[in-house]
């Protein structure tokens, strides 16, 4: 299963748990070792990023004092070197700080427990998640667990209920992140910088790829964000099997009121623009033509 690159900032929390400067990490039953950096991996799906931000400017700084003090989790891989589960931004910042090793635990994992081992060390380490990364973490760890036989007559129920318990969300609302993942790129970034708000979101995945990529060039034509009664309708007209293309424009090209920071008005003049002008447009426009206007003004004032 192939996944994006996502986009966006994301906030570690916890160094003074991570980092104590006083108190070593203590693993009871498992051997840290350290593992060359240059030997260690990222894992072929992985849905949390790592990014060079504020954070990882602070993280680096953190182990050029104190050095890696949680170890990372990692399990060898066939054609060599060791698949960094856990500590990717660890490891980062270790290059970063020029260091050439890192302490990792090797564990022998199949492909279902890698994966389950990789959510469950990021889930707990990580306070701050964005909408893609908890959508796509809880859809890959359902379905190693569904992969291991742990479901009941309802397909998925009891592994859903294992997620609920370690996350304390909701099955209702797993289920509605994990619809996230049916979202085209240039939708999940928009959720992700709170430019689309997640139940009109959860609405648009149920759209095939094309119509997806048809409401992200109306949000971006005209500077709108899908309302959840917008993004319903939309559903709907998909479910009846009449959505197009034209469709979609009309319901998000309606306005209601002026989009925030946009003149009381300006929207009376848009029959007398291309469609795709965007309101910042249309605003340069008349700005221009009455600036143009206001220096001839003057002029004849003058003559």
């Amino acid at each position: 299963m192939g996944k994006k690159n996502v986009t966006g900032n994301l906030a570690l929390v916890g160094y003074e748990d991570i980092f104590q400067p006083t108190t070593p990490a203590i693993t009871i039953g498992e051997t840290i070792v350290h593992i060359p950096l240059t030997e260690l991996h990222p894992p072929e799906f992985h849905p949390f990023q790592v990014n060079d931000d504020s954070e990882m400017e602070r993280l680096v700084k953190n182990i050029k004092q104190y050095g890696v003090r949680e170890p990372g989790i990692a399990r060898s891989r066939l054609d060599g070197g060791y698949e960094l589960l856990c500590g990717n931004r660890r490891k980062r910042a270790s290059e970063l700080a020029e260091l050439s090793t890192m302490p990792v635990i090797i564990r022998e994992l199949d492909d279902n427990n890698a994966v389950i081992a990789m959510v469950d060390s990021n889930l707990e380490q990580r306070e701050k998640l964005l909408y893609s990364e908890r959508a796509w973490a809880y859809r890959v760890k359902l379905e190693a667990l569904n992969h291991q036989g742990v479901k009941s007559d309802t397909p998925g129920q009891l592994s859903v209920d294992i997620l609920c318990a370690q996350t304390g969300e909701s099955k209702n609302q797993i289920f509605r992140l994990v619809r996230l993942t049916e979202l085209i790129v240039a939708l999940i970034d928009k959720v992700d910088a709170k430019q689309l708000a997640f139940n009109p979101a959860v609405e648009l995945s149920y759209l095939s790829q094309t119509e997806q990529t048809t409401v992200a060039a109306m949000m971006e034509r005209y500077e709108v964000k899908p309302s959840l009664s917008q993004a319903q309708r939309l559903k709907k007209l998909k479910q009846a099997k009449v959505l197009t293309a034209e469709k979609i424009e009309g319901v998000l090209s309606e306005t209601k009121k002026p989009p925030k920071g946009e003149p009381t008005g300006l929207m009376r003049f848009r029959k007398y623009f291309p469609h795709d002008y965007s309101p910042k447009q249309i605003d340069a426009v008349i700005t221009s033509l009455l600036e143009n206007w206001y220096d001839r003004q003057a002029t004849t004032a003058c003559v």
